[in-house]
């Protein structure tokens, strides 16, 4: 063991690791939010360099098998031999995520009449795009140059991370690896959503094309992508969610259940437009839980609140975190909790009463709207389950590199309509099997809201007695435990898709 490790302590890591922490964050947080041109990444990696080393990783290793299965210092060690290969891998990808990052903020993309887009801008441009030449000629430029450019780059960053991960040789494979160090079967996940995608076939041959002709007017065959962008885009109810209300209105409802919207002011909203922000809505929890920056590239409409609503859940989760927790609590762990109190949020944008109460759109025109967010639902989860199962094969190794894009186009394709494009194949993965944190998560939340429901009437979201209780006994949590373990605490069931099912069909009927 080197000198410089020799002395780092499970306690040095854990007060190094949270400024280590704090800073990546800050950067990504400046750099996603359109503040600075790119991230530095790398000189955070040096200047924290003896907290990720082998011999840092084999120490928590140790201590790790050495514990008592179900003690705390099992569940904590375990949570740190996770982001410790994290932070590995990490490290050794840095320079080209940095690359990533900087090409994404400049990258402008060129249409066939000469005229140019702002890569970030491109699926703003191609959701409110209502002359759907425009939106292909967009769809069509942005796909030539993401293949000449971007995809090699996120290629060669999966090539890597695979090879770094199996390099620590913590068990047999990638996929091995991420299961013994997150706690979460993959296999078991994969039949789940396999099942999921046989169960709610029906029902999607049922209504995709009904909403596709209605809503576009266009034939099933022929959409792609950038059509469903525009689709779930929803102009036609842009009117009744005002953007000028809808940080208020939300406030008012957080308010309204006892919980500050704000955290006392450790919440900061950025919610303007900047060139160079991210398309891509973001929480950056700088400081748990003293400093977290809810960011939002305004889209417009409807998908702005349910946006921010989505984000504000990540915020409040982290803004009140016990702060007496140790640093894995706050920082690590699995990260479909968060998730799942960001989709107990933005699930309100399909309860009736709360859309009534907090919207313009008016009795009437509710269950038009709540119908048409059971679809949008019903799509994102057969996306997510299709993705989940392209990417076991992705980190899985049993496809080569070079048929992944044919395999990515096929899966896809079939489980949504839309058509895909080879391009992407490489770009549509969120690292480090993200989306079965989304699919758990879509688990959890639908349990914490059965469970509220069950607690404090249909209406929970404002009842003055459901606030105070979300916060001791979710948000102060943090991630302490693993999303089942949460569900069989607070619902006493098992996670599974079955709740969801039943309330997409409830909503579809």
């Amino acid at each position: 063991m080197s000198p410089a490790t020799a002395s780092l302590s499970l306690d040095r890591l854990r007060h190094d690791g949270q400024t280590f922490m704090e800073e990546m964050s800050r950067e990504y947080y400046l750099a996603m939010g359109g503040l600075k041109p790119s991230a530095e990444l790398q000189p955070i990696y040096e200047k924290h360099g003896a907290i990720m080393t082998p011999d840092t990783l084999a120490m928590t290793l140790e201590a790790f098998r050495g514990s008592g299965p179900q003690t705390e210092e099992h569940v904590r060690t375990r949570m740190l031999l996770e982001w410790l290969a994290g932070l590995l891998s990490g490290r050794e990808l840095a320079p080209s995520d940095e690359r990533e990052m900087a090409w994404e903020a400049s990258a402008m993309v060129t249409l066939s009449d000469g005229s140019k887009v702002q890569y970030e801008r491109a699926p703003i441009e191609m959701a409110n795009a209502g002359d759907r030449a425009r939106r292909l000629a967009v769809y069509s430029a942005r796909n030539t140059l993401v293949e000449a450019e971007l995809a090699p780059l996120r290629r060669e960053r999966f090539e890597r991370e695979r090879d770094v991960i199996e390099r620590l040789d913590l068990a047999d494979g990638y996929n091995a690896t991420w299961e013994l160090l997150s706690g979460v079967s993959l296999t078991d996940l994969r039949a789940q959503c396999e099942q999921f995608l046989k169960d709610t076939q029906a029902a999607w041959d049922e209504t995709a094309p009904e909403f596709i002709k209605r809503v576009l007017d266009i034939e099933p065959r022929h959409a792609t992508r950038a059509d469903a962008l525009a689709l779930f885009r929803a102009h036609a109810f842009d009117s009744y969610f005002p953007a000028r209300e809808m940080e208020s209105r939300v406030q008012e409802q957080v308010s309204a259940m006892g919980v500050d919207p704000l955290a006392g002011g450790r919440i900061r909203l950025d919610t303007g437009e900047r060139e160079g922000k991210r398309s891509r809505a973001f929480c950056a929890p700088v400081r748990v839980p003293d400093e977290v920056y809810l960011v939002l590239r305004p889209h417009g409409g409807q998908t702005d609140w349910s946006t921010f609503l989505h984000e504000l859940g990540h915020a409040l989760h982290f803004a009140y975190v016990r702060p007496d927790y140790p640093f894995e609590y706050r920082w690590l762990g699995d990260n479909s909790v968060t998730e799942s109190y960001a989709m107990l949020f933005d699930g309100l944008m399909q309860d009736s009463g709360w859309l009534k109460r907090y919207t313009d759109l008016g009795e009437s025109r509710v269950p038009t709207f709540t119908r048409s967010g059971g679809f949008e639902e019903l799509h994102l989860m057969r996306r997510y389950c299709a993705k989940f199962i392209y990417e076991t094969h992705l980190y899985g190794g049993d496809v080569r590199w070079e048929s992944l894009p044919d395999l990515y186009v096929d899966l896809l394709t079939r489980a949504t309509t839309f058509q895909y494009s080879r391009s992407e194949a490489f770009v549509d993965v969120d690292p480090g099997y993200y989306s079965a944190r989304y699919l758990r998560a879509w688990q959890l939340q639908s349990l914490l809201n059965e469970t509220l429901t069950e607690r404090y009437d249909a209406d929970w979201w404002r009842n003055p007695r459901a606030g105070p209780w979300v916060v001791e006994s979710l948000l102060a949590e943090g991630q302490r435990e693993l999303a089942h373990e949460l569900a069989k605490r607070v619902s006493g069931r098992d996670l599974s898709f079955a709740p969801l099912v039943r309330e997409i069909e409830r909503l579809l009927s």
